[in-house]
């Protein structure tokens, strides 16, 4: 397993030892929270967790959940959430963070809004100075309002490139979970005190969550052991 991986994979391990036993958990999308939710399915198997369950943010995180043998319920299942754990795209000194290049944006965010903790797993490599650093904001838009007013705002916050994200191996844009657009924008440094500005901006996705858990130092940790 490369380093990358590896340190992806304590990171994952690393927020499957926050769940507890009863614990009613946000299950995020990702490389990264897969290797969460395996870990989980392990502890499950193993009988060191009893009545679990899981509110999966995408297809993908459910068919995962199910094949690891997670229970899973809804939202309204649930009544709430005690815990959920996801990744990010990038993760500034101030915990602020770029995510949604899974085009999972609206599901991971109602999920990571219903959860009394929310674990954030990222390896070091997901670290930067200034968020926009490596990898442009993703931002879910209507298909009716992305040539115009989506592409507005973001020019009016700083961005200084908006592009329509194009689907890997098919025609057309990634379309995200509930079938809006998802465009990309870039901002140069004197704009990145917006991200401190608007944390809760519905089209900067989670920047600046309070209930973000900081395990870093936990993954880091289990690397330095493994």
């Amino acid at each position: 397993m490369s380093a990358s991986n590896e340190a992806k994979r304590a990171a994952g391990e690393a927020g499957a030892a926050l769940v507890e036993d009863g614990m009613r958990v946000g299950l995020g999308t990702g490389s990264t929270t897969a290797h969460a939710l395996r870990a989980l399915g392990e502890r499950l198997r193993r009988g060191e967790l009893k009545r679990v369950a899981g509110v999966p943010t995408s297809p993908a995180a459910e068919r995962l959940a199910r094949a690891e043998g997670i229970p899973l319920a809804t939202l309204d299942e649930a009544g709430g959430l005690d815990l959920a754990l996801d990744g990010a795209d990038e993760v500034s000194p101030a915990l602020n963070l770029i995510k949604g290049r899974g085009a999972a944006h609206a599901r991971e965010k109602v999920v990571a809004a219903e959860a009394e903790r929310f674990a954030v797993l990222a390896d070091p490599s997901k670290e930067v100075e200034r968020l926009g650093q490596q990898v442009p904001v993703p931002v879910e838009v209507m298909p009716m309002a992305a040539a115009g007013p989506a592409t507005r705002f973001l020019k009016e916050a700083g961005a200084t490139a908006v592009e329509l994200r194009p689907g890997v191996a098919k025609d057309g844009p990634v379309v995200t979970e509930l079938e809006p657009l998802e465009r990309f924008w870039r901002a140069e440094e004197k704009h990145q005190s917006y991200f401190d500005k608007n944390p809760n901006d519905a089209y900067c996705q989670m920047h600046a969550q309070p209930k973000i858990e900081k395990v870093r130092e936990k993954f880091r940790e289990k690397v330095t052991q493994s």
